[in-house]
């Protein structure tokens, strides 16, 4: 029965109404970067989430238009860098809208090395400095999970990102 259903038109929605209403979801700003034979990139990502614990596995959705989709899986490797309240200007930067300076620059901020060689944000509200796991395409995106070899955080407030603005996120 179930192939029935697999030559049944599925109908979708509207791009512009989806985008819309996506707008409405508030989710974690990071900053993605790679490094090795294939290069230096980093661009900022709002699409990160945890899979799973054992073993321990994140995932991260990126344009397949970026650059860093290409570095990222000739290196083999990235880092998942979640931004605090305070880094607007690394966003900014990282999504390709940098302000005073050039766009997806490193000079922006302070990085470090991490263990894969990928660049790990030293102010960083957490990192997770990864191994490609297994990669898949999805629509326009790339979707990378990535094992995790080193998870780092500090206790800082995260950066959002909700109504098409950056948000500061409070407890109630």
């Amino acid at each position: 029965m179930t192939a029935m259903f697999r030559n049944a038109p599925m109908p979708h929605e509207n791009p512009d109404r989806f985008i819309a209403a996506m707008a409405g979801a508030a989710t974690q700003v990071s900053v993605v970067t790679t490094d090795g034979p294939s290069g230096r990139f980093g661009v900022t990502v709002s699409a990160f989430s945890s899979v799973s614990a054992e073993p321990p596995l994140v995932l991260v959705c990126i344009n397949r238009r970026s650059p860093s989709v290409t570095a990222i899986e000739a290196n083999g490797v990235f880092c998942v860098n979640l931004l605090g309240d305070d880094q607007a200007e690394i966003a900014n930067c990282f999504a390709g809208r940098p302000g005073d300076v050039t766009p997806y620059d490193f000079s922006c901020a302070e990085w470090e090395r991490a263990a894969t060689t990928a660049p790990l944000l030293s102010s960083a509200l957490a990192s997770f400095d990864c191994h490609i796991e297994t990669s898949y395409d999805a629509g326009t995106h790339r979707i990378f999970i990535g094992r995790v070899a080193r998870a780092i955080s500090q206790d800082a407030a995260p950066l959002a990102f909700s109504k098409r603005t950056y948000q500061a996120l409070r407890p109630l």
